[in-house]
């Protein structure tokens, strides 16, 4: 793991909002590629928060995030590169709801069927990316025993997770105390970088009153957020496949203030926070969008690019664990936590002078050089465990040759 400067927005910074796209596009499919089955018909009025589409399989719900009509089901770019189906509806911005049922003042008040009820047709997921149905880490048999928040949001340009953090503070906390209360969970970790004294001082002003929610300090290097690291880190064990295999579930930040609005307002997943950050951009801010706006269209609306997008690198995330894009013609995903236009001056690559640097700085202890080596021996691939790669960016990062190794090990992974 390196010390990596980057260009972060302050939290104190306000939060903007541009919740009046003209279209949004509802995808049918997720980065993790779970198929979503359509409830709606072209030409149908469609309400905000309305229940468009859903997976049959694990029973999971997506909503529209305006009202309007639906006008067409057209494949369009999410962040992964690939263009996926999407319902696209017109909004009449007139942010019309169907049916709402008002939800409880005390959020601590709901019993565990009710909390999971709602969890379940919510929508929400992991807001740090993984794109993971929240309700899948309560359906679990296994009790819970610790709550990890994770606050660390270590890529270069990315803050929304900070602003977050440090604006919603209160509601936060709310939140955390009222889930303990209703699972049953006797302790409660908020991960926070060391060295973020802004989001430490307000939380040290409330945290007292929640004697079993602590404040737990991590260093600020890349990729210290990831969970895996977080959960040996802070509770000294290690897990197979998921944190509640040892009665543990870590949250993103930015997910426990989605909980927050499901509990006290029965709001459904359909806006997030995200950060739009880099040279190329005329307005540096974290923005609440909804779900399905078109990103050309966010960032016309906040003053467009600084210079010709051609000049440009166009990030789906941030610049070490993103993904580059051929043009702003992208949905705004659930998992989408960002978007970084930087020069575009990457350097061909050259070859491989076996330095070993994508080596020693894999946060998982793989070999993504030999992984790359071997890219179609499958034998040999099988070996080198290139499932456990959390393609984090690292070994494109050091490479002093330029291979975006993280590519080739990436395919390794999807081959298996």
């Amino acid at each position: 793991m390196i010390d990596i400067n980057s260009s972060k927005i302050s939290c104190t910074k306000r939060i903007e909002s541009y919740l009046k796209p003209i279209i949004v596009y509802i995808p049918l499919e997720s980065k993790t590629q779970i198929t979503y089955r359509p409830l709606v018909n072209i030409g149908d009025y469609i309400y905000k928060g309305e229940v468009v589409a859903i997976n049959m399989t694990i029973d999971f719900p997506i909503h529209s995030s305006v009202s309007g009509y639906l006008v067409d089901i057209k494949d369009m770019m999410i962040d992964t590169r690939k263009k996926v189906p999407c319902l696209v509806i017109e909004n009449d911005y007139k942010e019309k709801y169907k049916d709402r049922v008002g939800a409880k003042r005390n959020i601590s008040l709901y019993n565990k069927k009710e909390f999971l009820y709602m969890l379940n047709n919510s929508g929400i997921v992991g807001l740090s990316g993984n794109d993971y149905p929240t309700i899948l880490k309560y359906t679990n048999k296994n009790d819970i025993n610790y709550l990890i928040v994770n606050g660390i949001e270590c890529e270069p340009y990315l803050s929304s997770d900070n602003a977050v953090m440090y604006q919603k503070c209160e509601e936060i906390l709310e939140t955390i105390d009222a889930m303990m209360e209703i699972l049953k969970i006797s302790k409660c970790y908020i991960a926070v970088k060391e060295n973020n004294d802004k989001v430490i001082n307000k939380y040290l002003k409330y945290i007292n009153s929640y004697p079993n929610i602590k404040l737990y300090g991590i260093a600020d290097t890349y990729p210290r957020g990831w969970e895996r690291y977080l959960v040996k880190t802070i509770c000294d064990v290690e897990y197979n496949k998921y944190p509640i295999e040892k009665n543990i579930v870590v949250e993103n930040v930015e997910t426990i203030y989605a909980i927050y609005e499901l509990l006290k307002y029965n709001r459904p997943l359909t806006e997030r926070v995200i950060t739009i950050n880099g040279e190329g951009f005329a307005n540096k801010v974290n923005v609440k969008v909804k779900i399905g706006t078109l990103a050309s269209e966010l960032i016309s609306s906040l003053g467009g690019y600084s210079k010709k997008k051609k000049d440009y690198l166009f990030l789906a995330g941030g610049p070490l664990s993103g993904k580059s894009l051929p043009s702003d013609e992208l949905v705004i995903t659930k998992n989408l936590c960002g978007i970084t236009v930087i020069p575009n001056n990457v350097e061909s690559p050259t070859e491989c002078i076996k330095c070993g640097k994508c080596i020693k700085n894999c946060p998982v202890n793989i070999l993504p050089v030999v992984i790359m080596n071997n890219i179609n021996n499958q034998k040999m691939l099988d070996k080198l465990h290139a499932n456990k790669c959390i393609e984090c960016g690292m070994c494109s990062y050091v490479c002093p040759a330029k291979i975006n190794v993280k590519e080739f090990v990436k395919k390794a992974k999807e081959n298996k």
